[in-house]
């Protein structure tokens, strides 16, 4: 083990492929790290890169990672000494190890690079199939044909392989909180039964896995937030006991408070009590965040168990295809306008591929943006004057959509008035491309890392059980509200933050003073969640307690169109939800908007309750 009070900093420099390369350059120049860490996999991301490797056999990488990041920025990680790990391998790690072998070459810099293998099961898909392999949410047997089939591996290779003395580790998929375990692992001497440390080093990572969403980027109250154009990436200074603070590079824009690092905490996670990750069931009720100075949030809390025998992997599969366009409509009444206007279009297209000899749309999708379609029967914009229409529309056959496609046009001189600015032309039908979870023995996934020209396969630890399920434990229902009441919205009372899973969307609700939270809790029930915002999902509405962070966890499923790439909606990844959960009215006492009481600058939208 390591010497008491050694601290390792790691900074999060890309949240997904395509974030800006100043992250990188600012944590590597100014964040003192002694880690950079870079996440560019999005779930549906992997597809992607699998059709690019497809049509070109050395793609299928994120080659920002070398282009952008490392080509640049080689001499000075070089003269610091800072390790990097990052998932940019997608499906073609090995491209990615010669792309950046040649650059470092080229810049005369000796950086050893390591790739962790193992994650791609595309070659053990008939023994999946005769395993009888099953979607795990809906049961659905494995589709006929697959784009992409990746194991999310844990940390342990990683670790592994910066103890070979690589300078670089590139991955495929891993889960992302694993890009900061495994260098913990490594620093630390953790091991495998570790299970409290190893969840606090998988939450470091799952903060700093998505950059500025940790220092106030999304933040809920953002106009407490200054420096958008230049903001801060997150740095962690982590302690060998597990325990960490959250900073970011003097100078830099953004806001690193116990309410930013409590948001991005909430993100993409169900149950809090039971978050599964290949090297540990983490237990993140009990963490606790606690404001040390300007920027500086610590830490600390969190508890783990055994993980489960298997990996989870994300497959994806072709659906047929896709196609969407916008437009402006002016005028009074257009909102109704719009909604006429797409009917129309879609009718007309329909009838035309019937001619042509082809079935109605698989599915269509009207948003008529600028009247708040997603608020549903809460909407207050139905007298909007000026909206954008998007129509959305999936086929099994790309001709359909290209009838589709030419038949947008015509609106603006068969239809209403006001119609303008039909954006991007017309639409090129795209593939669409569904996820498809499930699960697979780790016994079955082998692993190994590729350093210089030796490969070394790497022994994963597999519990002899399942984790034993966390005890649940809930707060009472019931809220006091003597007196006379009065409406306010949720945001009055709470901050929180929306993220996706495949075809499931996660709301987390955090309380802004404790004394809120049973007025919440009361309020912000599974019923009353489906009343205000059931329109958008059509499966189950489950609530977590959080009471480390004063919050809620809500997990909604089918609530995303199918999600990614597959979805016609949007917002396919929920990123609104949170904004739309937050304007529900919540009954609140009177005399708390009252001058002087904790609510009085919500005065002005208060309304008296009639419950």
């Amino acid at each position: 083990m390591s010497g008491k009070g050694k601290i390792v900093r790691i900074g999060g420099g890309a949240g997904f492929w395509g974030d800006t390369p100043e992250g990188p350059a600012q944590l590597v120049r100014d964040g003192g790290i002694d880690y950079l860490i870079l996440d560019y996999l999005a779930e549906i991301t992997m597809s992607i890169l699998a059709r690019m490797k497809a049509k070109k056999p050395e793609l299928g990488y994120a080659t920002d990672f070398v282009s952008h990041v490392m080509a640049p920025l080689a001499h000075e990680i070089a003269a610091k000494g800072i390790k990097v790990v990052t998932n940019a391998g997608g499906v073609n790690p090995d491209a990615c190890k010669a792309a950046l072998e040649a650059a470092f070459a080229e810049a005369g810099v000796p950086l050893k690079v390591a790739v962790v293998h193992g994650d791609d099961l595309s070659d053990r898909v008939d023994a999946l199939r005769a395993k009888g392999t099953r979607e795990m949410f809906t049961g659905a047997a494995l589709p006929a044909k697959l784009t992409s089939v990746n194991a999310y591996l844990g940390a342990f290779p990683i670790a592994q392989a910066l103890a070979r003395g690589a300078d670089v580790v590139v991955t495929g998929r891993c889960v992302d909180s694993a890009l900061a375990l495994g260098p913990l692992i490594h620093e630390f001497g953790w091991r495998e039964t570790d299970h409290d440390l190893l969840s606090a080093g998988s939450l470091a990572g799952h903060i700093l896995e998505c950059g500025t969403q940790t220092t106030g980027g999304i933040f809920t109250d953002w106009e407490e937030i200054e420096g958008w154009d230049r903001m801060g990436f997150p740095v962690a200074e982590c302690a060998g006991n597990g325990s960490f603070v959250l900073t970011k590079p003097e100078g830099t824009g953004g806001k690193v408070t116990t309410r930013t690092v409590a948001e991005q905490m909430v993100y993409e996670v169900g149950d809090p009590a039971s978050y599964v990750l290949p090297d540990v069931t983490c237990d993140w009720r009990g963490v606790t965040l606690t404001q040390e100075g300007p920027d500086r949030v610590r830490v600390s809390g969190a508890k783990g168990r055994a993980p489960t025998r298997s990996y989870k992997v994300s497959a994806t599969y072709p659906d047929g295809w896709r196609a969407s366009v916008t437009m402006m409509i002016a005028g009074r009444d257009a909102v109704a306008k719009a909604e006429r206007v797409g009917a129309a279009i879609l009718a007309r297209a329909t009838r035309l591929m019937a001619a042509a000899g082809h079935p109605g749309f698989s599915e269509t999708s009207i948003e008529v943006l600028g009247a708040e379609t997603l608020y549903g029967p809460a909407s207050r914009a139905r007298d909007a004057r000026e909206v954008i229409l998007k129509i959305g529309v999936r086929h099994a056959s790309r001709e359909a959509l290209d009838i589709f496609a030419r038949e947008i046009y015509p609106a603006a001189t068969a239809m209403a008035q006001g119609i303008t600015g039909f954006a991007g032309g017309r639409p090129t039908p795209q593939p669409v491309v569904r996820l498809f979870s499930f699960l697979a023995d780790k016994a079955d996934v082998p692993v190994e890392i590729e350093i210089g020209d030796r490969r070394e396969a790497i022994p994963i630890h597999i519990p002899n059980a399942e984790p034993e399920p966390a005890s649940q434990t809930q707060a009472a229902e019931s809220a006091a509200t003597d007196g006379p009441r009065v409406r306010v919205p949720l945001i009055a009372l709470a901050h929180g933050r929306s993220g996706d899973k495949g075809d499931m969307a996660n709301i987390g609700i955090l309380a802004r003073e404790a004394a809120f939270l049973p007025l919440i809790r009361a309020a912000v029930t599974e019923d009353a969640v489906h009343r205000w915002m059931g329109h958008l999902f059509a499966g189950e509405v489950t609530r977590f307690d959080w009471p480390g962070v004063d919050g809620l966890n809500l997990l909604l499923r089918e609530a995303l169109g199918g999600g990614g790439v597959a979805s016609l909606r949007h917002d396919p990844q929920g990123k609104t939800y949170a904004q739309i959960l937050l304007d529900m009215p919540v009954p609140v006492p009177a005399d708390w908007v009252a001058p002087g009481g904790p609510l009085s600058a919500w005065a002005g939208e208060a309304v008296e309750d009639a419950a």
